[in-house]
């Protein structure tokens, strides 16, 4: 059966699985992720929520009190440096 508007209709079993983050489902039963990689995603998502927090400072920053907002945002990348070393320095984002 072929439909013109979205093409052939060919049914598989394949097809018909379930799509689990790109692993096969035979394998997912069984495979189990190390602890490091679930503090990499951690690590991922706290710094990307962090640099999320940046945007509405470049929206302020066109107000009149602009060099106090930007020695604000000047510490806070600082901090997030700082964190970040802190976190290489213990081995957190080596993948093992």
């Amino acid at each position: 059966m072929v439909n013109l508007k979205t093409g052939p209709r060919r049914p598989s079993k394949v097809k018909s699985d379930p799509y689990e983050c790109g692993l096969p489902t035979e394998i997912s039963r069984t495979f189990r992720f190390g602890v490091s990689f679930y503090m990499i995603a951690m690590l991922f998502i706290l710094f990307d929520i962090e640099v999320v927090f940046l945007y509405p400072v470049g929206v302020i920053l066109n107000s009149s009190d602009s060099v106090f907002v930007l020695v604000e945002i000047l510490i806070f990348v600082a901090l997030l440096l700082v964190a970040l070393v802190y976190v290489w320095r213990r081995g957190a984002l080596d993948w093992r």
